[in-house]
């Protein structure tokens, strides 16, 4: 464990939970695409592993702040599994975000609307309402995230295509 990546784990932990309020009430979740931004973000620059992490530490603090709900943990783990492990597979940040797109806004809308609302919300949501929203939230987070992950390279701050998760010379 990287004492950096620690300390990058808990930045874009505490960017999410700070700008959690933006969520956006939809039938029985909240969307939030800062979700995905971070998503993606993490996962390119720490790796997958960190990603799920400061997923699941977010929708812990979401929910005990009000500001998320029980589909938090499906809406924002899978998207940042499939884009971590993208990015570590293929090194391209365009399939990573991809990955979020996939895994938030289709596996994650499928578990949450066939297995945690019925069984922990006790509710049917709509499929179309909720994979509508979390598709759209998915796309506009990963959208945001591409632009900061190329503005982070061109000022040479960016993953590396070596392997590296930051740039040597800035390290």
């Amino acid at each position: 464990m990287k004492t950096r990546d620690v300390a990058r784990a808990a930045i874009f932990t505490a960017l999410a939970v700070a700008l959690s309020p933006l969520s956006i009430p939809v039938g029985t979740t909240k969307v939030f695409p800062i979700q995905s931004f971070v998503n993606v973000i993490s996962a390119v620059l720490i790796g997958p592993w960190y990603a799920i992490l400061v997923a699941f530490v977010t929708s812990l603090l979401r929910n005990f702040l009000g500001t998320g709900t029980v589909n938090a943990f499906a809406g924002s783990m899978i998207g940042a599994a499939l884009a971590g492990f993208l990015w570590r597979a293929t090194r391209n940040m365009y399939l990573s975000a991809a990955g979020e797109i996939v895994g938030t806004g289709i596996l994650a809308t499928l578990i949450t609307v066939y297995i945690v609302s019925p069984n922990i919300l006790h509710k049917h949501p709509a499929l179309l309402t909720i994979g509508l929203s979390f598709l759209g939230s998915a796309i506009l987070g990963s959208i945001i995230a591409l632009i900061v992950l190329r503005a982070l390279n061109a000022a040479g701050y960016g993953p590396t295509r070596r392997g590296e998760r930051l740039a040597a010379s800035h390290r």
